[in-house]
């Protein structure tokens, strides 16, 4: 801060700095010491600051986020620093299946195969998983849109039936107000492909489509929203119960991830900046 001040106004002298900011001429040449020592106390400072608000970010999201905060820095540096304070994320790894596909309902083809979202509400994903919580398990379901990949609805609840996937698709249908012809894409477990929640799709004129079972990469960009939000929130809590894991998550989803967290896919860049920039360039 001292050091800036002084470059910014060379005419001022070491004293009047001193004075300025309350600190004696000793502390100041002793902390200018520092900085020769370790010319990368300043850059730790700046990581840690982005750490500390998105703490599952790898070395290359850092590296873009100092940069749009006007301190750009080599990522190979970055990665160094990083390794060396121990700052890289190493996530925790559980599982629980949450998908059935051991049932008599119908199941759609794969139509997603088709697909190149060219536009936000073109493609939408869906998927479920599981949150661990102090007495067990709750359940969580997501919408994903293909394109901006925003979370543009999402729902969790102590149960795993079809009233979960139904519940994120009544909250995504009217924030988007998708036209008829939207592809609803997911996995074939029951809860999707129950007749409960096929009529709603039909009823507002969203087509469904399937992956085949046991390929989660026919639904990549939601297996990869998935392993972000448990890598950067959820393996990182010890939730109290249902309500307390909907707070932290609701606040991740809705603040972190859709509007301020950079995306590799998106030119790293926030889902909504990237719909934003999106909608203006149609105007």
């Amino acid at each position: 801060m001292i050091e800036d001040a002084r470059s910014a106004h060379p005419e001022v002298s070491v004293r009047r700095l001193c004075e300025l900011h309350g600190v004696s001429r000793s502390w100041f040449y002793e902390q200018q010491g520092r900085e020769k020592m370790d010319p990368d106390r300043a850059l730790v400072g700046e990581i840690e600051a982005v750490v500390e608000e998105f703490s599952g970010y790898g070395y290359r999201r850092v590296t873009h986020e100092l940069a749009r905060r006007g301190r750009p820095a080599n990522h190979k540096r970055v990665l160094r620093v990083m390794r060396e304070r121990r700052l890289l994320c190493r996530p925790k790894r559980r599982y629980r299946a949450t998908t059935d596909s051991n049932h008599n309902e119908a199941r759609f083809p794969n139509l997603l195969r088709q697909v190149v979202p060219m536009r936000p509400d073109q493609v939408w994903q869906a998927d479920l998983t599981y949150v661990r919580v102090q007495q067990g398990f709750v359940y969580l379901a997501c919408v994903l849109d293909g394109f901006t990949r925003e979370v543009v609805g999402w729902s969790i609840s102590k149960f795993l039936d079809a009233d979960l996937p139904l519940t994120a698709l009544d909250n995504a249908r009217p924030a988007r107000c998708p036209a008829p012809g939207l592809l609803h894409h997911s996995d074939q477990g029951v809860q999707y492909a129950s007749r409960v929640y096929v009529d709603r799709l039909r009823s507002a004129g969203i087509t469904p489509s399937m992956f085949r079972t046991g390929n989660p990469y026919d639904n990549a960009k939601m297996e990869s929203f998935y392993k972000t939000l448990k890598t950067e929130e959820v393996n990182l809590q010890e939730y109290v119960d249902l309500d307390d894991a909907r707070r932290h998550i609701g606040s991740f989803i809705e603040d972190l991830y859709n509007r301020r967290r950079l995306h590799s896919r998106l030119g790293y860049v926030s889902p909504a900046e990237f719909a934003a920039r999106y909608t203006a360039a149609q105007m």
